[in-house]
């Protein structure tokens, strides 16, 4: 048994369903970048379109369930904290997903395999599979199992994420939202790497990047607050934490 084939049956092992449809299951467990766009290569990307639809049914029935008479609102902003590449490629390794995956040997190598937005994607489309090869019970077993430790952190709590810090400070300090602004977009497209540019007014642009546009703005942002709080701490005067 080669390596990926005992990868496949410990995947299988963990979930606890074995696929009937063989070809479905080696579908979600192949990104996109193998044959390099050849269509005669099924890869996991449909897939993905209807795992995220499952996932959000799955996340919003036992948000439901957890607390019947929860406002809206409350449930959107959990949700948000369940629904993301974040905890879904949390859930992809605690599966076993990454061994498991066929990758080109271009994508291994700039390192998708550990990459948390290709295997948040990869989780989604394994989603779908067990949802078409098992129906929605079998989905949501899945779910259930490796989101257990996502709803314990919802009672922990959580610090705002760079982008929400500092817009934040700029609201306090009476000047405009930050502008992000995308200043390159580089590598495959399997794998870009984004820099992403963030200005406040009166202050010097910052940069960042990430394996999405979203991470690239997070870090962006970090940058700004970290550039921020130096000239603060160095200056006793408003006016001189204009960088």
């Amino acid at each position: 048994m080669n390596t990926r084939v005992a990868a496949i049956a410990e995947l299988e092992r963990r979930i606890g369903h074995v696929f009937a449809d063989r070809d479905l299951l080696e579908r979600a467990l192949t990104h996109a970048s193998v044959g390099d766009g050849a269509k005669a290569v099924r890869h996991n990307e449909r897939l993905e379109f209807l795992g995220d639809r499952v996932l959000n049914l799955c996340a919003a029935e036992r948000l439901m369930a957890l607390d019947p008479d929860a406002r809206e609102g409350e449930m959107s902003r959990l949700m948000a904290g369940l629904v993301n590449y974040h905890a879904c490629s949390r859930a992809a390794r605690a599966c076993g997903l990454p061994d498991a995956m066929r990758f080109s040997a271009s994508a291994s190598k700039v390192g998708a395999r550990d990459s948390d937005a290709v295997l948040g994607d990869a989780c989604e489309a394994l989603i779908a599979a067990l949802y078409i090869d098992g129906g929605l019970e079998t989905a949501r077993a899945f779910f259930l199992q490796f989101w257990e430790e996502e709803f314990k952190r919802l009672d922990e709590p959580r610090a705002k994420d760079p982008k929400t810090q500092l817009q934040e400070w700029a609201q306090g300090r009476g000047l405009p939202l930050p502008a992000y602004e995308l200043v390159a977009r580089e590598g495959p497209d399997h794998a870009p790497t984004f820099t992403i540019a963030v200005a406040v007014e009166g202050f010097t642009p910052e940069r960042g990047q990430g394996r999405s546009r979203q991470d690239a703005e997070k870090a962006a942002a970090l940058h700004m607050l970290l550039k921020r709080e130096g000239a603060e701490a160095s200056s006793s005067h408003p006016s001189d934490t204009r960088l």
